[in-house]
């Protein structure tokens, strides 16, 4: 949206003429209701500046221009006061008009729901009006009880207020005949009254001041003011008063005239509202509507399509062409599709002689695509039954439209329906030998798919190798699609939905393609120089070569330990070395020259819920986990959930070795040397086994059980607890030795 339609612009100018004289003032409001002609505030700021200098001329002027389309209550209200203002001196005749202005004001915005002290002041007024006579008495009386009667049967904020002031009314007049009337009235008040309730909801979430601007996607708020205009009038279409149909209609109409204040430039609205005229029987109204959807949108093709549509169904041919030749103009500004459509309606009104002259007349226009010429063959091949015209018409366009890829697949597709597969074979040749490569991909894919679904094995072979080798030239990675791979056997042997190989290998094939095309874009991998070719290389080669592959990292298995969970942790454990459950650093052989710390710039940039859960996982033998193991160290884990100083420390262990085991992770890690002293979750928490021991009544099982069979038995040995005792527990073995124990005490 441009700045012509800005509103914070548009508020700038309105509160600068406020404070300027009507002389200077009157080009700004001519220009902000030029671009905002439904405002109906700039439209009452503009007519109190001309009451406020007592230019009645204008004032009169200017409420011809604005008061049908902008049916908002401020402003009728102000109409009102200077109408009264006016006739405030003429005596009976002035009183006349006055009550005219009102049932004239009552006609057109009575049944908006902030109409209440409309009606109250039209009620105040009648009420004023001087009688000299018995029968001028009765004739006003009369006035105000139609009045009252009219108005406890609109849905509006003051329809509770009115009904106490009807009541008083009848039983101030006859209380024998108010109560005929009183009951009579009562259900239709209660109908009212519950109709307000409803209507009130949807009331409400509209911005009454809102300015009409075109929509734009970006603007969330206008798509909300959509939505709820929306929902009032489907509200208002269902009738829930259950009033007559004229009634209703009006009302409808109201809603939709309202609507358009706001939403002036959504051509979904006007078409709404000139379809509804039209389905309830209002065609005059709807064509109305049309043209004032026209004014407002006069670059909107899709209204003046729906218009020639309405047009055409009732019978006005001459309107309908009318229409369409609003569209093609001089024919500079025309556009393609106007082209076809109105040939299409031409052949549909005036027969074939007409649609074949305005195509011969289209042909030169310099908006005429191969898209006319596609449309006007396949209306003489299908409707015609000509298929020499229609084959003469795409021959001709093939000379000037030969470079188009789609002019050539819709020629195709015509000589297809005619079963002349020699001159389709001839028709590719033509096209391929013609277009750029780039540009011929969707006709080699056409032309291969043609041979393999009427061509011999040998000529379906020919075509498949000729297309790879002519689009390997466009792409520097199809040139591995040069040799023959099952994908084109599935592609030669499917038919429609119909595949030769379950959805699982079609996937896996694809899933092949895909790392072929892309495994040129990877490092290339060189073999794993040993420590004895780094130590060869100087400082500066490291350097250089240090930017380029700092990714690809490798442990030197040589110093690798195999884990045994029958070992015992501690210098005092007999049999077998003392493993410490933190591994030394390992020394890590970089390939290509990468430097030891790419490690640890890696798991710096890495998430601490992501290096918490990598340092969680245990190592297992096989192409992928199970997943029952896999959920168990998940759920045992303390993954934190937001960056709380932790990614250091999960970071320092993944750096130190491999994954450790569970039972690490439960706080079970002991540095070499060290007693077993377990660590618990919860910081600042620490409790010492050795307190535990001397503690003789606690209980196996009042002690959180550890997470594998390794740490239950070192515990069980302490406490002197039997190995037949259960536990309930379950190891997964260790992330060290890739074992799974499954021991469950």
């Amino acid at each position: 949206m441009g700045d012509k339609y800005s509103v914070e612009a548009a508020e700038i100018l309105a509160n600068e003429a406020l404070h300027l004289p009507i002389s200077e003032s009157m080009p700004i409001y001519e220009q902000l209701i030029s671009t905002f002609p439904t405002s109906a505030k700039y439209w009452k700021q503009y007519v109190e500046a001309h009451m406020a200098v007592n230019n009645d001329d204008a004032t009169k002027q200017l409420f011809s221009r604005c008061l049908l389309n902008c049916l908002q209550i401020p402003l009728w209200r102000c109409y009102i006061r200077f109408i009264r203002k006016v006739n405030e001196k003429k005596g009976i005749e002035g009183q006349e008009e006055t009550r005219k202005a009102f049932d004239f004001m009552l006609s057109y915005v009575g049944a908006d729901i902030a109409s209440g002290p409309v009606w109250m002041e039209y009620l105040a007024f009648l009420k004023s009006l001087p009688a000299q006579t018995t029968q001028e008495e009765s004739q006003r009386m009369t006035a105000v009880r139609k009045a009252y009667q009219k108005a406890i049967i609109t849905p509006t904020h003051h329809v509770e207020q009115l009904w106490r002031d009807y009541e008083n009314f009848e039983n101030s007049v006859s209380r024998a005949l108010a109560k005929g009337l009183l009951s009579e009235y009562q259900p239709k008040y209660n109908s009212a009254r519950a109709v307000y309730r409803e209507r009130k909801k949807y009331v409400d979430e509209i911005d009454w001041n809102m300015l009409a601007v075109p929509p734009s996607d970006l603007d969330e708020y206008d798509e909300l003011q959509w939505m709820a205009w929306k929902k009032f009038l489907a509200f208002e279409r269902e009738n829930p008063q259950r009033i007559d149909s004229a009634s209703a209609n009006k009302r409808i109409a109201f809603t939709y005239e309202q609507c358009l204040m706001y939403l002036y430039h959504y051509p979904d609205i006007w078409y709404d509202y000139a379809t509804w005229h039209a389905k309830t029987g209002s065609i005059d109204s709807a064509i109305k509507v049309f043209h004032r959807a026209l004014k407002a949108l006069p670059d909107s093709e899709m209204l003046r399509y729906a218009f020639a549509e309405l047009e055409e169904s009732r019978g006005a041919i001459q309107a309908a062409k009318k229409v369409y030749e609003s569209l093609i103009g001089d024919g500079v500004n025309a556009t393609a599709l106007s082209h076809i459509q109105f040939i299409r309606f031409l052949r549909r009104t005036e027969g074939v002689e007409a649609a074949r002259k305005y195509f011969l007349d289209a042909r030169k226009s310099p908006s005429c695509t191969y898209h006319v010429y596609v449309a006007y063959a396949m209306m003489a091949f299908c409707l015609d039954k000509d298929a020499k015209v229609a084959h003469n018409v795409f021959e001709v366009g093939l000379k000037r439209f030969m470079h188009e890829p789609g002019y050539i697949l819709e020629y195709a597709d015509f000589l297809s329906r005619l079963n002349d597969d020699r001159n389709i074979r001839a028709l590719f040749e033509r096209a391929l030998s013609s277009l750029p490569p780039e540009e011929s991909v969707e006709v080699w894919k056409r032309f291969t798919q043609f041979e393999q679904t009427y061509g011999d094995l040998a000529s379906m072979l020919k075509v498949e190798q000729r297309r790879k080798e002519a689009l390997s030239r466009t792409d520097e990675e199809a040139a591995l699609a040069l040799e023959s791979s099952l994908q084109d056997v599935v592609s030669r042997y499917s038919f429609m939905d119909l595949w030769p190989c379950s959805s699982k290998d079609l996937d896996h094939l694809t899933r092949q393609e895909w790392i072929s095309k892309n495994i040129s874009k990877k490092t290339e991998k060189s073999t794993l120089p040993n420590e004895a070719s780094l130590a060869d290389k100087g400082s500066s080669g490291l350097a250089t070569n240090s930017i380029t592959s700092t990714k690809v990292v490798y442990p030197d298995t040589s110093r690798m330990m195999v884990y045994d969970p029958r070992q015992k942790h501690g210098p005092s454990a007999s049999g077998g070395p003392a493993v410490s459950s933190t591994l030394p650093t390992p020394s890590v052989s970089v390939i290509s020259g990468g430097t030891p710390n790419a490690p640890n710039d890696i798991l710096k940039a890495t998430p601490p819920a992501l290096v918490a859960f990598i340092a969680s996982l245990p190592m297992v033998e096989g192409p992928s986990p199970d997943v029952d193991l896999v959920l168990s160290i998940c759920l045992q884990s303390n993954i934190p959930t937001s960056q709380t100083g932790k990614q250091g420390t999960a970071s320092k262990q993944l750096q130190n070795g491999p994954a450790p085991s569970t039972s690490d992770l439960s706080g079970s890690r002991m540095p070499s040397g060290s007693s077993f002293k377990p660590r618990d979750r919860h910081p600042g928490k620490r409790k010492d086994f050795d307190r535990q021991d001397e503690d003789e009544t606690t209980t196996v099982q009042s002690q959180p059980l550890p997470r594998d069979a390794f740490k239950i038995r070192q515990l069980r040995k302490a406490r002197g607890v039997g190995a037949g005792s259960q536990t309930g527990s379950a190891s997964y073995g260790s992330a060290f030795s890739g074992e799974l124990s499954g021991s469950t005490g």
